[in-house]
């Protein structure tokens, strides 16, 4: 995982009224959405067959100089077996190329024949160690539970609804430099086939925690549902928040979502009270080091988490697929002043008969330098507003990308939809994109 800090923020402690704005009067978005009910049961994933995949590639690491990182021999070595396994389990595989700091850096992608190509289902990680170590947690421990997901995917013979796809990404620890030049390489149209993108960076810390990614939130409930039905308390990741390859997906629109056991941070007294281990210790005390071996695997944390990618692939790829709907877009940019009032953008909807249904489907793309800084609403003809989106003054991440589902089935269909955002902080800049309704 690639912990690089962000720059600070500078403001005084700003308090406002939010004219027309009021969360306390305003009807919540959805926050979660019911997993398909008619999904496959998915298979326990072998711990054996996951820690045998980390013992090849630490020997890989010990044979190259003592790491798997871009650019070195170590790298491209564990491509290449990753790579023979998948092609002898029957995957299509491909690799390609990219260049960052002067040497060539390489993706993995599998697919698995079938399911629908206008929903790829997709779950990666990162294969790259960073320079000092074998990277065994950081993250051979994610790599290891894909590919053996992927390979039993194959022992299953599975016929998914959705297509399934498998990554690796290079250069991670450079700067997510691998999967950005994977998404990049996407046309518009293949980017909107993808129903998800699951990532898994460091999910066998030695002294572990549950964090679950807190993005879409369908994928975020299969996962808290996977924990809860183990008696496993969860807690939303932050630690690494944008700093892993789920990043680059997420900014152009793909729902991720992922799992992680904690890197640097120090456990705390509740923490190890609700999940073991050693509170004022970090999570890895090994991480980004040289001692990122093979010993520095819980194998309760990646025995667990191997099983919920499993869990999470068969849920999401083999349950019923969605029919796209009715979509009504707005385009047009609209700017949202700095510290500024609401602005809106509308939508129409005519000849529709009923009312909007208790799943309305808000996609938003509005790019913004603070998305922590907005506030976004979704307005009904008769003005009633529902909260999308509060503000958060930790949240520093560029841009909201994401589509929330609406209980509106209390709306008549037909009218003018409005998406209000306003930006409440000074110092960042924004604008609404576009915005789309799916009924």
């Amino acid at each position: 995982m690639n912990l690089s800090s962000t720059a600070g923020r500078t403001a005084a402690t700003v308090a406002l009224a939010l004219t027309g704005l009021v969360a306390a009067t305003t009807p919540a978005a959805s926050a979660t959405t019911a997993a398909p009910s008619a999904a496959l049961a998915a298979p326990d994933i072998p711990l054996a067959n996951v820690k045998a995949h980390l013992t090849q590639l630490q020997s890989i690491a010990t044979s190259n100089g003592g790491n798997r990182a871009h650019g070195r021999p170590g790298y491209k070595a564990s491509v290449d077996y990753l790579k023979a396994k998948l092609d002898a389990a029957g995957f299509t595989t491909s690799v390609t190329t990219f260049t960052s700091g002067g040497a060539t850096g390489y993706n993995l992608v599998a697919d698995w024949p079938g399911g629908d190509p206008n929903q790829v289902l997709m779950a990666g990680a990162h294969l790259d160690s960073v320079a000092s170590g074998p990277g065994i947690n950081d993250n051979g421990s994610g790599s290891a539970a894909v590919l053996e997901t992927a390979l039993a995917v194959s022992r299953a013979q599975l016929k998914p609804a959705k297509h399934l796809r498998f990554g690796w990404w290079g250069a991670e620890e450079l700067g997510l430099v691998g999967s950005k030049a994977y998404v990049n390489s996407l046309p518009a149209t293949e980017r909107s086939k993808f129903s998800g993108y699951l990532n898994f960076d460091m999910i066998g810390s030695p002294n572990p925690g549950y964090f679950v990614y807190d993005d879409d939130p369908v994928i975020e409930k299969t996962f808290k549902d996977y924990y809860a039905g183990l008696g496993v308390p969860t807690e939303i990741e932050t630690e690494g928040d944008g700093r892993s390859d789920h990043a680059n997906f997420k900014n152009v629109g793909i729902p991720v979502g992922g799992l992680f056991t904690g890197a640097s941070r120090t456990k705390t007294s509740a923490q190890a009270q609700k999940w073991g281990g050693t509170a004022g210790t970090a999570f890895d005390r090994c991480y980004h080091s040289s001692c990122d071996t093979t010993a520095n695997i819980n194998d309760t944390a990646l025995d667990r988490n191997s099983d919920a990618i499993a869990h999470a692939v068969w849920t999401l790829g083999t349950g019923p697929t969605t029919p796209p709907g009715d979509v009504y877009e707005n385009t047009a940019d609209v700017a949202v002043p700095d510290n500024g009032t609401a602005v809106t953008s509308s939508v129409t909807v005519p000849g529709r008969t009923g009312n909007a249904p208790a799943t309305l489907r808000v996609g938003v793309d509005i790019k913004h330098t603070w998305r922590g800084d907005l506030v976004v609403d979704l307005v009904a003809p008769d003005g009633t507003a529902y909260r999308l989106k509060n503000s958060s003054s930790s949240d520093s991440a560029d841009n909201v990308i994401t589509t929330y589902t609406v209980d509106a089935s209390g709306e008549p269909a037909n009218g003018t939809w409005k998406l209000r955002a306003q930006d409440i902080a000074a110092q960042d800049t924004g604008y609404i994109d576009s915005w789309k309704l799916t009924f």
